[in-house]
């Protein structure tokens, strides 16, 4: 039996209401705007006037190395942090999706069926009564919408929103990490390979200047020191490789990873020396303000702080009363073809209001928690652009000086050389000792040895810089796909999981 009927226009002033209250309905909290910070018009010292914009696309190819462009490919396609960024944001989607829900209506149905038999038997005067079977069938709708009055629930949508750009933005900072470091480790990989191949042609020369003092030796022109420390030298330079080809090989394994492959997976596509990647320079920077679209990890944490201000909203619209529409309509017959014809109808429809009254100041904690929470997050926002900026001036300086490095290397390695091989044919012939060849061999090396791992930084410094500025991944990366897919989900009958024994062995 449904509720007595309403008059018509008692039902149609109720309608009315509801109706105004959801068209005025207001969103309280506070309104989000990206917040303006005072940023320095330009780099620091060593910046120059009317730099260009920072050209980010793609920044590592113009190295020239087409092996980097292809590691970097396919550790985007493979890497696991890439995988689980990617994940993240397929739950920041669906979450968003989910609540969207709220703010519409949920009607779920229902359906019932009862069959049974009244019995027979003898009646107390001794008659014989026939049983009376009896069915009852019911199926109907029930829905509820909750007037979102003061905007909780948009204010939850919003934050959902906020939520997935910074999600997105975060796989972007992932990315920006993973190139970043490909990249790193690819010119470590070349720098040790070049290193390896110094110390062995080094040794080779060596060894010639140890077979020349061994024959001055047996003419009586060289003295068992000289031959000591011949061989010396020798094996100082050979003990260098050992080392430098155990970092070369972590170098490959961790590329190997990086690109979600086991550690010796290239370790044979990377064993073909080649030159270390040399950048081409300078390096356009733009200006400081560049780094608040550029770089995805200060756009995650200005999403985030979006995020932290639409729930202040949602938790200050909970202290404020609540309207829910519910209603159901049913209809029973006693046999399943009656549904549709002759069933009794019932049906209810009513706003239900919830005032909070008295929460123990829960919800005013709730807001001011938020409110924190707000504070915690404009602060990161701010740490996030100082440290961006703090990258790069770092990078920047930091490049700059290596080149001058690097230019002094080259004169010091010329000179070196020059020395080396004079001071060798002044031995041949007699006119110097051995001592000035020990130094200048050594002098030689070791301002090789400095030249190589002079350029392997340059290139990092250079790859430190292009992440500073914010140069990532700027390709298509599917976020739609799941890493597992699962099969047979529709309904089936379970298999039921053996118990394991204390010792972790399944149970039969």
């Amino acid at each position: 039996m449904g509720w007595r009927p309403r008059r018509a226009g008692s039902l149609r002033a109720t309608l009315g209401v509801l109706v105004a209250l959801t068209l005025s309905a207001c969103a309280v909290g506070p309104e989000y705007d990206t917040p303006e910070l005072t940023l320095p018009g330009h780099w620091g010292v060593t910046a120059k006037k009317g730099e260009a914009a920072p050209q980010l696309k793609a920044w590592w190819r113009r190295m020239g190395d087409p092996m980097l462009d292809a590691l970097m490919t396919e550790a985007v396609a493979g890497n696991l942090d890439v995988a689980t960024a990617k994940a993240n944001v397929r739950a920041a989607r669906a979450s968003y999706h989910q609540q969207m829900g709220t703010l519409f209506p949920q009607i779920t149905g229902n359906a019932s069926g009862t069959r049974g038999d009244s019995g027979g038997g003898v009646s107390p005067n001794g008659d014989i009564t026939v049983s009376n079977g009896y069915g009852q069938y019911q199926a109907g709708l029930d829905a509820s919408w909750e007037v979102d009055l003061f905007g909780a629930n948009r204010r939850g949508v919003e934050a959902a929103a906020y939520n997935v750009d910074a999600v997105v933005n975060s796989l972007d900072a992932v990315l920006l990490t993973l190139v970043g470091d490909v990249a790193s480790y690819y010119a470590d990989v070349r720098g040790y390979q070049a290193q390896i191949a110094l110390a062995r042609s080094t040794a080779a020369s060596q060894k010639e200047t140890e077979a020349l003092t061994r024959r001055k030796l047996d003419a009586g022109a060289a003295s068992a020191v000289d031959l000591a420390n011949a061989s010396g030298l020798v094996a100082s330079t050979e003990a260098n490789i050992p080392e430098l080809e155990a970092s070369l090989a972590a170098a490959i394994h961790r590329i190997s990873v990086l690109t979600g492959q086991p550690p010796a997976a290239l370790m044979l596509r990377l064993s073909r020396v080649r030159p270390v990647p040399t950048p081409r320079l300078p390096v356009p920077r733009g200006i400081p303000a560049d780094v608040l679209t550029n770089r995805p990890d200060v756009r995650a944490a200005e999403r985030a702080l979006g995020q932290s201000t639409a729930l202040i909203g949602q938790a200050e619209a909970n202290r404020y009363p609540s309207i829910s529409i519910t209603g159901n309509i049913n209809a029973t017959g006693s046999r399943l073809g009656d549904l549709g014809r002759a069933s009794s109808i019932s049906w209810a429809f009513g706003p239900t209001l919830t005032v909070p009254i008295f929460t123990g100041g829960q919800l005013k904690a709730l807001v001011d928690l938020a409110e924190a929470n707000r504070d915690v997050s404009f602060i990161a926002y701010q740490a996030s652009v100082l440290t961006a900026l703090e990258d790069v001036e770092n990078a920047s300086v930091s490049l700059s000086q290596q080149r001058l490095k690097t230019g002094k290397l080259t004169i010091a390695v010329t000179s070196y050389g020059e020395a080396a091989r004079l001071s060798r044919a002044l031995y041949e012939n007699g006119s110097t000792s051995f001592l000035d060849v020990l130094t200048a061999e050594r002098s030689l090396y070791s301002a090789q040895t400095q030249l190589i791992q002079s350029r392997v930084a340059t290139t990092k410094y250079y790859i430190a810089l292009n992440k500073a500025l914010g140069g990532g991944w700027d390709g298509v990366v599917d976020t739609s796909r799941p890493e597992v897919v699962d099969q047979n989900t529709g309904p089936h009958f379970a298999r039921i999981a053996p118990l394991a024994r204390p010792d972790g062995s399944a149970q039969p």
